[in-house]
């Protein structure tokens, strides 16, 4: 288990609440994506991902950086146990939806 000093603590506060989760959030998902092609085989719903265009384009993936930024929150605001705020979205991940780890 990691031990946050409250300046690091303050330190990741201060970069999420800079955050445009909207726009950070579907550039990173994008980039994902188009860096690491072999990710979108998790994101076969999300329509046509053929090329960087379209998913730039896509706004399900959009929506989906989105989220993941927000659920980031979920972590911010529990540093000190996260390995248990995130136990359900992990089996989700692995279990249900085979997300490599």
């Amino acid at each position: 288990m990691v031990e946050w000093t409250d300046s690091e603590r303050a330190i990741i506060t201060s970069i999420f609440s800079n955050l445009d989760y909207e726009e950070i959030g579907r550039k990173s998902l994008c980039r994902c994506l188009i860096v690491y092609p072999w990710t979108q085989r998790y994101f076969g719903g999300f329509g046509n991902l053929y090329n960087a265009e379209t998913i730039l384009c896509n706004p399900l993936i959009a929506a989906h950086g989105t989220k993941i930024l927000h659920g980031l929150d979920r972590a911010l605001k529990n540093m000190d146990d996260i390995k248990n705020t995130y136990a359900e979205l992990s089996l989700l991940h692995s279990d249900k939806l085979h997300v490599d780890p």
